[in-house]
Order: structure tokens, then C-alpha cells, then sequence
């Protein structure tokens, strides 16, 4: 594994490029995690792969230095940069919000795409408050403010929660996140930054068709925050080129003991 810096703008990216294949995929990792996440799969598929995986702005190493914003002609920049030796189309691999990312390379550059494997992907349903918190003035404030004072925000929920009005793992994530003040103060940095990666859902099925782009899809049986159910709606009329697998686990799917049936997905 080669751990690598990137100077962008006044930033430094941090990246790491793993295996020695002659296919390239870039691997974009999920919420509070880093490019560390997928050193598991160096192993497993580092044979036909050179991974590189990319410390997103506010995570890992990655010393982020543009202000508030990171959008997709940001990442596509240091895609290039950092593949500038390469002109062959790149695979993608997204985990949780970095699924949401790649769905948005795959909507900006479907002609650089070669394939997508999209682990617990976020991106593929609206999600009107994360939304309404990133990409609206007036929520944008609410959010700011709920951050520095949540306990009404944990008031509403316990009560949807007693009223069956609300998941309740999804309250324990909520909480797991936002307990602590640093943490409040670190997802709203995070979302508000990540806010101009919101993929279209036709368009993006539009695209895979025409290009006859291989999408494949992992979920968790367990996960109560992206459930299987989003993939198979999306795979809707576009069946032949989406494949949607779920095993026996919970969100939690870069680790060791699944590492096989993540490899089982970049077999042709």
C-alpha cells in the first residue's frame, strides 16, 4: 500500500493506491471512514485491480482548505490528476456515501465509467432533509442551529419513536453521531460540503442503458438505514445491466469476513 498527498488548490488530498492490476478503480469511502476502509480488498482483488481510494474533504488525512463546498468537478480534477497516465475508462466503487458520489461521476463522466460496484450505496432515493438541511438558505441555518443546540431535534425523535413514527436503529445512528458537540460540529461540516453530489435517479438509468454500463449492487439484510428495497427499485427496467445482491449482515459491510463476496462482484 502506498499512502500519497495530492496538492489541489490549497488543499492536500490524501490517497492511497493499493495492488498492482492493470485495471484502475477508483474507491470512495462512506461517512467518518477514510481510504482505509478498503485495504481489505488488496488482497482479495489487488491482483487484477489498482485500487485508489480517496480521503474525501474533512476525513482521513485529507487537509481541506477550499471552504464549504466540494463538488464533483473538484473530485473529477484530482481523478485526473492523480490518473493522468491512465486514458483507459476507470471502474468505480462506492461505499454508503461514497456510492452517492460515484452515482454522480457515473451522471457527469458516463464515458470515462467503466463499471460500478456500490456497496450499501447511498443516492438511490431522495432524501428530502438531508436535502432541505444542505442545498436550501433557510436550511442550511436550521441545520447550523440544531447542530449547536440539539435537544429538541432528540425530543422529536424519542417521541416519533414511541409512536412508531420513526426507525429506531436509525435513531441510535442519529444519536451515535450527534451525542458529542465535535461530532455536531464535523457532520455539518461534512454534509454541507458534500451537498452538490445528488444524483439523478432517471437520468442515471438513462445512461447505464445507453452506455450498457455493469452496475452491482451488495446490501446488508440487516441494515435499517439503505435497504435492499432501494436497489431493486432503481433496477427496474434497466434489469439486464443491474445486478442486486444482499447477504446476512447490517451496514457494516467493508470488513474482513464479507471481503469474498465484495470480490465475487468484480468478476466478469
Amino acid at each position: 500500500m502506498e499512502s500519497k498527498f495530492l496538492t489541489y488548490k490549497q488543499s492536500l488530498i490524501h490517497f492511497t493506491r493499493l495492488g498492482t492490476g492493470t485495471e484502475t478503480l477508483f474507491a470512495f469511502h462512506g461517512y467518518g471512514e477514510s481510504s482505509a476502509s478498503f485495504n481489505l480488498l488488496e488482497d482479495v482483488i489487488g491482483t487484477d485491480f489498482t485500487i485508489i481510494a480517496i480521503d474525501f474533504p474533512f476525513h482521513g488525512k485529507t487537509e481541506w482548505k477550499e471552504g464549504l463546498l466540494f463538488s464533483v468537478h473538484d473530485l473529477i480534477s484530482i481523478i485526473q490528476e492523480i490518473n493522468r497516465q491512465n486514458t483507459q475508462p476507470i471502474s468505480l466503487l462506492g461505499y454508503s456515501m461514497g456510492g452517492r458520489v460515484s452515482l454522480q461521476l457515473l451522471q457527469t463522466i458516463p464515458d470515462s465509467i467503466k463499471k460500478l460496484v456500490l456497496i450499501a450505496p447511498d443516492g438511490l432515493h431522495n432524501n428530502f432533509w438531508h436535502s432541505f438541511s444542505t442545498k436550501t438558505k433557510a436550511g442550511n441555518l436550521s441545520f447550523a442551529f440544531v447542530m449547536k443546540h440539539p435537544g429538541f431535534l432528540f425530543l422529536l425523535m424519542k417521541i416519533a419513536v414511541k409512536l412508531n413514527l420513526f426507525n429506531k436503529s436509525i435513531f441510535n445512528f442519529v444519536h451515535y453521531y450527534l451525542d458529542e458537540e465535535s461530532s455536531r460540529l464535523i457532520l455539518y461540516r461534512r454534509w454541507t460540503t458534500m451537498r452538490k453530489f445528488n444524483p439523478n435517479k432517471a437520468l442515471l438509468k438513462s445512461i447505464i442503458a445507453k452506455k450498457r454500463i455493469s452496475l452491482k449492487l451488495l446490501f446488508g439484510k440487516f441494515d435499517k438505514v439503505i435497504i435492499t428495497k432501494r436497489g431493486e427499485q432503481f433496477k427496474k427496467g434497466i434489469e439486464q445491466f443491474v445486478e442486486v445482491k444482499e447477504i446476512e449482515a447490517g451496514h457494516q459491510l467493508l470488513r474482513e469476513k464479507y471481503s469474498t463476496e465484495i470480490a465475487a462482484l468484480f468478476q466478469h
